[in-house]
């Protein structure tokens, strides 16, 4: 009897190898996709974080242009140090008198409540909870030597970018890292309408 010839037998199935490198190449992508996932979140937590900014930024302009015939009462920080500060880590703040009973205490009330936003605190949170300022959230208004006023607003970043200027001092190495602080800042200035 003859035996029938010999021919390999065919391939069924996968071997075990193939299969590992299968799951590899899909862990990378999975890990890359991952990757993607927390650079978006780290981007869009900045993004909010300077649109926070940039609101309680324009609303000290806000505050200091409706109460401008005290304006000096609103600017309780040396532009060269920086402090004192409101937000996180500021003291008592200073009581302005100058000018009317009605302008002063607007005044006062004013550096108050942006104190608190700074903080994080709002009037509808009764137990004082930080509920949601940037991190480590500060501002300061300066008057500089020709009249106009610095309102600034720094806070600390996720990521190390490059510093802010020289001249923006409000915040200054209160983050540990200048390249994790932020800034954003503005200068005020009013016409003199009298006539010379």
């Amino acid at each position: 009897m003859k035996r029938p010839p010999h021919f390999p037998r065919r391939q069924r199935g996968i071997s075990l190898i193939e299969v590992l490198i299968t799951l590899f190449v899909l862990l990378v992508g999975l890990l890359g996709v991952a990757a993607l996932s927390l650079a978006s979140q780290r981007a869009s937590m900045e993004s909010l974080q300077r649109n926070q900014a940039l609101m309680l930024l324009n609303d000290m302009v806000s505050r200091i242009n409706a109460n401008r015939s005290v304006a000096d009462c609103y600017a309780i920080s040396d532009a060269t140090t920086g402090t004192p500060l409101f937000g996180i880590g500021s003291a008592t703040l200073p009581v302005c008198g100058a000018g009317t009973i009605e302008a002063y205490t607007q005044a006062n009330a004013d550096l108050a409540e942006w104190d608190a936003l700074l903080k994080g605190v709002t009037i509808a949170n009764a137990d004082d909870e930080n509920v949601g300022a940037m991190i480590g959230a500060r501002g300061c208004v300066s008057r500089l030597a020709d009249g106009s006023f610095l309102v600034s607003v720094v806070w600390q970043g996720l990521n190390a970018t490059a510093a802010p200027s020289a001249g923006l001092n409000c915040g200054l190495d209160l983050y540990g890292d200048e390249t994790l602080r932020r800034a954003v800042s503005v200068p005020v200035q009013f016409a003199d309408l009298r006539g010379a």
